[in-house]
Parts: structure tokens; C-alpha cells; sequence
């Protein structure tokens, strides 16, 4: 007879079953609270935003159970396949997607309405993974071009949406993938030279808002009350935050309608005015341990193609908080890339969540390989 205690449920046994890495959960789990919280105040105490991003919140976490279930080799070899459907999907939003803003960068299917874009972020480095799997480490020129044209296509057709901030995030994917398979150091340098070089090329190619951005980045006070305004008033927001904050719920920014984008781009700046210099360092320190997590998974795992993609989706995570933060305090341009998982919103929130699957799903299947 078995005992009631052999009866009982345990979640340490149910995450084992399911592949589920606890730490990581708990991490992001504990990003995705504060999220919540910070929306509810951004939103004005708006529940009908609280009730949509839980449902977006629990949809990525369905995501990321069911990608946790699926064997790296399974996403290897499907790789070729789901670069291919994204591109296609990215070559659909330029010809049948919504416009939003002056940017055409949603595809309505009638049933879900969703960023292609997003999904190439994780598409990307699985694909470079994938091809870099059983070639020689460092990367070879040959493979280095074949990687720069499958990297060239999908960021080109971001870009056209517009949508810079996107298409430097999916080069960043792939950039990381390439770097991590040995790519030497004065290739990069010849790369970061010859992007120097072609920045006015670059400038002259800029639409007129993206200009602006660049302008007002170097000097945010030439125009205060027009492309200035954002960064402005988000500087104003965080230096009143001072080293304890104003408490939850009690920000003046957001609540006057002073900040704009308060709940997607510039919800940071609403967390560092109620939450202060330590609350940032709360978040920013949750941030890094689910950087260093996902590193530590990518140094324990069994092959290249393993490696490669655990790696490059940490790092890119990173970049993510980087630039968003680097954005809202106005060390980088503002280029429209959301906070990961506090910003509102649903395709990022589930590709975010599904990629984070990815990492569980290399980490248990190695455990089980182990044993």
C-alpha cells in the first residue's frame, strides 16, 4: 500500500517531470510580479490592462512549458523551417500587414493579429545555432558569409517596417551566435570599422522620426516640448524617484499624464519613480541572475548547437534590458524596445517566455542524458 504521503502533490517533482528548471522559474516569475505591479500603477489603476497582460503572462508560460517538453535535436533539425516560414511571414507584414503609427509591423490573421518580427528574434540565432552545429570552430569566411546573408535578409526586411529597434535586436541574436562560435577579434574590428564608415550612408537612409531620435539623443534639449519630451520627462520621473522612491502608486508622471508610452517603452521610468535607486537595483539584480542562469546552462551544454543558442538568447536578453534602460535614462537613442516582461504587450511577452523554454529544455534533456 502506498502511503498518504506518496500521495501528495510535490512541485519540485512536477517541475522535474515537466522540464521545468526551478530557478529560473522563480526568477522570472518574480519579474513578471513586479511587472504587474508596475503596469497597474502606469495604467492608472486600469484592470482591464492587468486582466490582458495576465492572460498574455499566462499564454507565455503555457509557451514555455510545451517548448520545455520539445528535445534540442527536435529544434535543430526544424530550424531550416521555421526561418524559412518567419521570413515569409516578414515579406507578408510588408505586403498585407496593418499599419500602426506609420510603421507596418502587425499581420492580422483574423483569429490572432501578432509581430512576425518578434518570432524572427528567436527564429535567428536557432538558425545560425543550427548551421554552425557541425563546422569547424572559429567560424570559417565561407560559413561567415553564408551566416552574414541569412542574418542581412530577415534584419533588412525588419528594418523596412520601420522598425530599427527590432532589426538591431535580431543582428544582435545572430551577431552573438557568430561570436560565441569563435569569430575572431579583428573581424570584428574590420565589422565595427566599416559600420563607422558607412554611417552616413546609414544616416541619409534614416526616416525623418528615426533622425530626430538620433538629434535628440546628442542634445535632448534642442527641442523639450517636442522629440525631446519623452526623455525629458522620464529624466524627471527617475530623479524625482530619489533612493527610496515615492511608493507604489504614487508617481506623479504617470499619473498626470506627463510620461508618455508609461506602460510599454517608458514603464521603467514609472518603476524608478515609485521604486527609487534600490528598487532599480532589485530589478536590474533579477535581470543578471537570469543572464548569469542562462549562461550557466549554455557552459554546461552537451554540443555547439546547444551552446550556441543558450548563449546567444542570455546575451541577448541582456541587450534587451540594456538598451531599454540604456533608452528611458538617455545614454542610447530611443528606439522602441520594451522593457522584457514588464513592458505591456503580447508578442514579446510570449516569444520572450517561449525562448526562456529553449534554455530549460537544454538544461533538463542534458540532465537526463546524464544519468
Amino acid at each position: 500500500m502506498s502511503g498518504p504521503q506518496e500521495e501528495e502533490f510535490s512541485l519540485s517533482r512536477w517541475l522535474v517531470q515537466h522540464r521545468i528548471d526551478a530557478t529560473l522559474l522563480m526568477l522570472l516569475l518574480a519579474v513578471c510580479t513586479l511587472g504587474l505591479l508596475v503596469l497597474y500603477s502606469a495604467s492608472g489603476q486600469n484592470m482591464s490592462h492587468i486582466y490582458a497582460q495576465a492572460i498574455r503572462l499566462g499564454l507565455g508560460l503555457t509557451a514555455m512549458i510545451i517548448v520545455a517538453q520539445i528535445p534540442p535535436e527536435w529544434v535543430r533539425t526544424s530550424a531550416p523551417w521555421l526561418f524559412g516560414a518567419c521570413t515569409l511571414l516578414l515579406i507578408l507584414v510588408l505586403t498585407l500587414g496593418d499599419d500602426a503609427k506609420g510603421a507596418t509591423r502587425w499581420l492580422d490573421l483574423k483569429i490572432i493579429r501578432f509581430q512576425p518580427s518578434e518570432i524572427m528574434k528567436l527564429a535567428m540565432p536557432i538558425a545560425l545555432a543550427a548551421y554552425l552545429h557541425d563546422r569547424p570552430c572559429p567560424v570559417t569566411f565561407r560559413d561567415l558569409i553564408a551566416c552574414g546573408i541569412l542574418l542581412a535578409i530577415p534584419t533588412l526586411l525588419v528594418a523596412r517596417q520601420p522598425d530599427l529597434g527590432t532589426a538591431l535586436l535580431i543582428a544582435a541574436a545572430g551577431g552573438f551566435v557568430l561570436y560565441l562560435g569563435g569569430l575572431r577579434w579583428r573581424i570584428i574590428l574590420l565589422a565595427a570599422a566599416a559600420a563607422a564608415a558607412a554611417a552616413p550612408l546609414l544616416w541619409f537612409n534614416l526616416h525623418e522620426y528615426q533622425q530626430e531620435r538620433v538629434l535628440t539623443f546628442i542634445n535632448p534639449a534642442r527641442d523639450p516640448a517636442g522629440a525631446g519630451y519623452h526623455i525629458t520627462q522620464s529624466k524627471i520621473a527617475i530623479g524625482s524617484g530619489g533612493l527610496f522612491g515615492k511608493g507604489w502608486l504614487n508617481g506623479t508622471q504617470a499619473k498626470l499624464n506627463f510620461l508618455p508610452e508609461s506602460n510599454t517603452d517608458f514603464v521603467f521610468a514609472v518603476f524608478a519613480e515609485e521604486a527609487g535607486l534600490l528598487g532599480f537595483l532589485v530589478l536590474l539584480m533579477l535581470y543578471m541572475l537570469i543572464v548569469l542562469r542562462g549562461l550557466s546552462i549554455a557552459a554546461r551544454s552537451q554540443d555547439t548547437f546547444q551552446r550556441l543558442l543558450a548563449g546567444s538568447l542570455s546575451l541577448t536578453f541582456f541587450v534587451y534590458v540594456f538598451v531599454n534602460m540604456g533608452m528611458v535614462i538617455g545614454i542610447l537613442p530611443v528606439v522602441g524596445v520594451p522593457l522584457p516582461l514588464v513592458s505591456y504587450g503580447g508578442t514579446s511577452m510570449v516569444i520572450l517566455l517561449a525562448s526562456f523554454g529553449l534554455l530549460m529544455s537544454i538544461h533538463t534533456h542534458r540532465k537526463l542524458l546524464a544519468e
